[in-house]
């Protein structure tokens, strides 16, 4: 067994990790990055297959504040463009371009729901009020990238006259913690109409967050050659202030009490802090705790408690087609981001009720009554699309376009049709199931042009990001939130019971988006930084 000794220790790839880890290195500590796998950036991570790159995650970016701030901090120079959202419903498309296309967003919603006019106007003056929160909370640079002993314009002519603001835009976003689709139940009575305002969103969804999709929209970017640059850029930066990186290894035991991790081929790292940008469930189930004081021993067992029986929030199901069809064709009918239903119906219950009641009958069900339901499901459902291409047109060879295709996906069932040893076979009619739904309507040219195709599974996302339950944006939406999940106390959010050891990512802040990972990133940074001191 071999022992180094940092400064501090991150565990986790991800864009959190690279976070802290690149700005432990500017301010001169010994810093060690571990990855479990060969490549950075977990869900913000771009790959290349026969020519055509895809976005193995996150499909675009929001900068909240955040992003092109931490950039001009760390002097990082990331060419972006726009990433203009589209939505359509059946054969009506609406390519969204600015404010005003909010009330084409209502006239479109009217058309398939003429019974709900009152009810599609009431919403659209809810969503035009949190736009107007939106502008607050992200209306200025986070002033956590901020040297505010280097500029005090920023402070006087900035946050003082932002943070009254704030402050009671947070009060009224706190009021609309209401899962969304209990929200709208009490202004919308067609199940239909909800659905379709709503199915696209995780269970559970708090209704602002949900609500707020429209304002995101319209700042979408995408960073040319995609998502993965911002990983890369981070891991370029990181090298180059002096830190030091270990892929392809993993953490299997961590001896907090005498702050050493050891990993699957048995090296051993001594740290002074330790930052967990990984899964936090893996960290509890990685401590050995025994020779801890008693009372910060019960300290742990009782986060424990709650982390483990909690669980990841919805997982997707990534379809990735390589297309022999241009470009063009595609720009045709919509952007490069789409948020497509095929049928105004809508899911009702298929996603939720429906199917927990198949997974409590698992072992009674015929293949058959599964695949009836997979046939419903795709059918009603909401797809997000991704063209890469046309937003790069370098991210797909001549005359070809690259296709992602999602959709909510729920990881019991996954794991139970692959404990019955038929994984292989569900996907494959999976993915049949979605190319003849989405080459039935908004893309009929796309039918005999597919020249090649494979998947991501809730099991892939589990096994490759490490994340529970393939879970995409942290916990499951549920009452108890076992970690922080108010923006006022999200500095709270790094802390663990543990001596010397601070948490950052998706996981550590709910909802966890790339935005709140950075944030969390930086500010775990921070409090070692304070630690050392």
């Amino acid at each position: 067994m071999s022992e180094k000794y940092y400064d501090a220790v991150v565990v986790g790839g991800g864009i959190a990790g690279l976070t802290s880890a690149t700005y432990l290195a500017r301010k001169k500590q010994k810093v060690l990055l571990i990855e479990k796998n060969k490549e950075f950036g977990g869900l913000v991570n771009t790959f290349s297959h026969n020519g055509f790159h895809f976005d193995a995650g996150v499909r675009a970016l929001l900068d909240a504040g955040i992003i092109f701030t931490m950039l001009k901090d760390l002097n990082i120079k990331l060419e972006v463009v726009k990433s203009p959202v589209s939505v359509g419903i059946e054969n009506e498309i609406l390519n969204i371009k600015d404010l005003s296309s909010l009330l084409e967003y209502r006239d479109l919603l009217k058309k398939f729901y003429p019974r709900s006019e009152k009810e599609i106007d009431e919403v659209i003056r809810i969503i035009k009020r949190i736009m107007k929160h939106m502008d607050v909370l992200y209306g200025i640079e986070n002033p956590v990238f901020k040297n505010l002993n280097k500029d005090l314009p920023f402070i006087f002519k900035k946050i003082l006259p932002w943070f009254p603001k704030f402050i009671f835009t947070v009060r009224k976003i706190n009021r609309m913690n209401t899962p969304v689709e209990d929200y709208l139940k009490t202004i919308i009575k067609d199940s239909s109409l909800r659905d379709i305002i709503t199915q696209h969103f995780f269970k559970n969804t708090p209704a602002f967050f949900a609500l707020s999709y429209f304002s995101l929209y319209l700042d979408y970017f995408y960073p040319k050659g995609g998502v993965g640059t911002l990983s890369e850029s981070l891991h370029e930066k990181l090298l180059e202030f002096g830190g030091e990186i270990k892929t392809e290894t993993i953490i299997t035991k961590i001896f907090p009490q005498n702050n050493i991790v050891i990993d699957d081929k048995n090296n051993s790292y001594k740290y002074k802090n330790l930052i967990w940008a990984a899964d936090l469930k893996t960290l509890y189930k990685s401590a050995e705790i025994d020779n801890l004081s008693p009372t910060v021993k019960t300290k742990i067992e009782n986060t424990k408690t709650k982390i483990l029986k909690n669980r990841g929030g919805d997982s997707v199901f990534t379809l990735f087609l390589e297309v022999d069809e241009p470009l063009e064709s595609f720009a045709k009918i919509a952007h490069g981001h789409f948020f497509y239903t095929p049928s105004p119906k809508g899911l009702g219950e298929t996603h939720r009720d429906v199917l927990k009641s198949l997974l409590d009958n698992f072992d009674n069900l015929k293949k058959e009554e599964i695949m009836l339901w997979l046939d419903k499901f795709v059918s009603l459902n909401t797809f997000e699309i991704s063209i890469p291409g046309l937003k790069d047109k370098g991210m797909a060879p001549q005359g070809k376009t690259g296709v992602i295709i999602s959709l909510l996906a729920e990881y019991d069932l996954f794991k139970r049709i692959k404990d019955e040893g038929w994984l292989n076979e569900f996907i494959t009619e999976l993915e049949t199931r979605i190319i003849d739904v989405i080459s039935s309507s908004v893309y009929p040219m796309m039918k005999d042009k597919i020249i090649g195709k494979f998947s991501f599974s809730p099991l892939n996302i589990e096994s490759r990001v490490g994340s529970s339950e393939g879970g995409i944006i942290g916990w499951e939406f549920v009452e108890d939130m076992p970690v922080v999940n108010k923006i006022q106390i999200a500095d709270r959010s790094v802390f663990t019971p543990f001596p010397s050891i601070f948490q950052a990512g998706q996981w550590v802040y709910s909802p966890g988006g790339v935005p709140m990972s950075i944030l969390t990133g930086k500010l775990a940074a921070d409090r070692v930084l304070k630690n050392k001191q």
